[in-house]
């Protein structure tokens, strides 16, 4: 239960500074990733932030076997750049350019009731069951 409440917390706080960034409204985000036209740099801070504290977490997280709550820690050792890396990051940046959402500021919106972050969630969760589908055909071809 203690660590359910942690987590909640940790989620609450994450999702209040989406909201407090901008993050949560799309045309701030579009504006920042419009270097070409009215570019808005000032979620360049949020962004500086972001990469500095995992930064910061990545260097404490690599001297742990364990995480604060006790529980084991597991770090990803691949740094293999894979087809399904690059789709996924081709996917993943033509939906923030043309939404102006990525998944947690876009769950923020969708619980605020925005039609369009609605749209965007229906959308990102059909595409994670398009690929578990793929995904699971693929590893069913490879043992066969």
């Amino acid at each position: 239960m203690k660590h359910r409440l942690i987590e909640f917390l940790v989620g609450l706080i994450f999702g209040i500074g989406l909201l407090l960034s901008g993050m949560s409204n799309p045309s701030k985000v579009l504006g920042f990733l419009d270097i070409l036209g009215l570019w808005d740099p000032s979620l360049l801070l949020v962004m500086g932030g972001a990469v500095f504290v995992g930064l910061f977490g990545f260097h404490v997280a690599k001297t742990r076997t364990k995480n604060l709550l006790g529980g084991s820690l597991h770090i990803p050792s691949s740094k293999q750049i894979d087809y399904p890396l690059i789709i996924g990051a081709i996917f993943f940046g033509i939906g923030w350019g043309l939404a102006g959402f990525c998944p947690g500021p876009a769950i923020i919106s969708f619980a605020q009731g925005q039609e369009k972050a609605m749209a965007f969630v229906f959308s990102m969760i059909a595409g994670m069951i398009v690929f578990e589908i793929f995904n699971r055909r693929l590893q069913k071809s490879k043992h066969q």
